[in-house]
Parts: structure tokens; C-alpha cells; sequence
């Protein structure tokens, strides 16, 4: 965790129908045919909904985000401009209105030279900060700053805990495509179409290692099951874009 002055940027631009027909011939349905019926029709309707992406920017406003433990309030130094969510000022991590359990998470984000921030997710609203209780993708420019020397705190990494793979970053001022999967206890990070990390949440190994982080200290970390994804103010100018979210059963 990180923070430094750098130069400013500009972001690149960015029935159920239903018709019955009824005849005097016909036999009206047994009660086991009208509940199958409704059955498939509420697996069809669960199913379309899995499928449905939403949006969580507008790309003209802040509507749907507010600050961590400041429900309805935005921070200052987050801004709406050309499509780009935009951290360009000092005011605290950004969060989402609503929370989240289960889910599929895409993004793009750029960084300025040396910059450094992060997504986090299942953010308890209980907690003080938002990175003692969530874990986080860690969003870098990995070849200045000095948390690129550890690949367990560069670009894709599920910070401090498991490491991400070198040489899939672009360069900066180059957009990069994020996702995040979240089912469950399993979660997945992506960064340009490569998978960077992936773990299970209070599993031997998950536990071991937070034990041996500095995460062993904040009791509720990573143990929140729903909760807010946020983006994070760590001093440096940085801009996501098409963020988008697909609700895992």
C-alpha cells in the first residue's frame, strides 16, 4: 500500500408473454401439468436473470456509488468524465450502494506512471476501513512502483495473499481489462484474458496465509459472505471504466 504525486492524464473515450388459448374442445390441465408449467417458467425466468449483466457505471455520474460508511454521500476526488470513473483528488475508497454475494465483476482500468489502487469486494459496512474486512485486486503499474517487486502485491494479485503471474499488464496509458468471480467461497482474478490468482476462502491454505499477513490483525477480514465492492483511494490518479456486474446464483 502505496501513494505518490504524478502527472495527470486524459482518459481515452469511453414477456414473459403469455396467450392462452382456450377452445371449447379442450381439457383443462391437471394441477401436477400447472405446477410443472410454473415451474420451468420460474427456471426460465432465474435463468435469464443469471444471464443478465448491470451496469454499475453510467459513464456521466456517480449514481449507485457512495463512500465507504457514508451511505448517500459521495467522495470528494471521484469524478465522472469522458466515460471514466476518475480518482483525481484526495476523499476515501469508493463503494457501490448496493452489496453483493456472489457474483461476476468486469472492468477496465488505467493507472498514471507508477500509480496504485485497488478493487475490493464483500466490504463488511461494519468495519472501519474497507481493506480490513475485504480482500482486494490489486490495481498497479507494476514496473515503477515498488509494490511491482513482489509479484504478491502486483497488478491481478489477491494483495498480500496470492500471488499473480509477470508480463500481462499493459503499458501505461494503455487501458487493462479486470474481472473478478465470486462464488462462494472460490474466486478467480483475470487480468487481460489471463488468470492471475485464484483461491478458496477459509480454506486451510487461505487461512494459513492470513495468519501470516498483516490481515492476522482485523479479526473480520475476508469473513463477510455479501458486502460492497469498492474502489480505492490510494493517492494516485487512476480511472476505471465499463464496470459491469452478472449476479451468480
Amino acid at each position: 500500500m502505496k501513494s505518490r504525486l504524478l502527472p495527470v492524464w486524459r482518459p481515452i473515450t469511453f414477456v414473459f408473454l403469455l396467450a392462452p388459448l382456450l377452445t371449447s374442445g379442450c381439457q383443462q390441465r391437471s394441477s401436477s401439468d400447472a405446477a410443472a408449467s410454473t415451474s420451468a417458467s420460474a427456471d426460465s425466468r432465474a435463468a435469464s436473470n443469471a444471464d443478465t449483466w448491470q451496469e454499475l457505471f453510467d459513464g456521466t455520474s456517480l449514481a449507485g456509488w457512495q463512500g465507504h460508511r457514508t451511505p448517500g454521500v459521495t467522495p470528494a476526488g471521484w469524478t465522472a468524465e469522458n466515460g471514466v470513473l476518475l480518482r483525481s483528488g484526495a476523499g476515501g475508497d469508493l463503494v457501490t450502494a448496493e452489496q453483493y454475494a456472489n457474483f461476476e465483476l468486469e472492468f477496465e482500468w488505467m493507472v498514471t506512471a507508477g500509480g496504485n489502487s485497488g478493487v475490493f469486494y464483500r466490504i463488511n459496512p461494519d468495519v472501519e476501513v474497507t481493506y480490513m474486512s475485504a480482500p482486494e485486486y490489486q490495481v498497479l503499474d507494476d514496473a515503477l512502483h515498488r509494490d511491482g517487486r513482489s509479484r504478491l502485491t502486483s497488478a491481478g494479485a489477491a494483495y498480500g495473499l496470492y500471488p499473480s503471474p509477470e508480463g500481462h499488464t499493459k503499458p501505461v496509458g494503455a487501458w487493462n481489462q479486470g474481472r473478478i468471480v465470486v462464488d462462494g467461497a472460490k474466486v478467480e482474478h483475470w487480468l487481460n484474458g489471463t488468470l492471475m490468482a485464484t483461491y478458496e476462502l477459509w480454506s486451510t491454505d487461505w487461512e494459513q496465509r492470513v495468519r501470516d499477513s498483516k490481515f492476522n490483525e482485523w479479526p473480520q477480514y475476508g469473513r463477510a459472505t455479501r458486502g460492497h465492492i469498492g474502489l480505492q483511494d490510494h493517492g494516485d490518479r487512476v480511472g476505471f471504466r465499463n464496470i459491469r456486474i452478472k449476479v451468480l446464483p
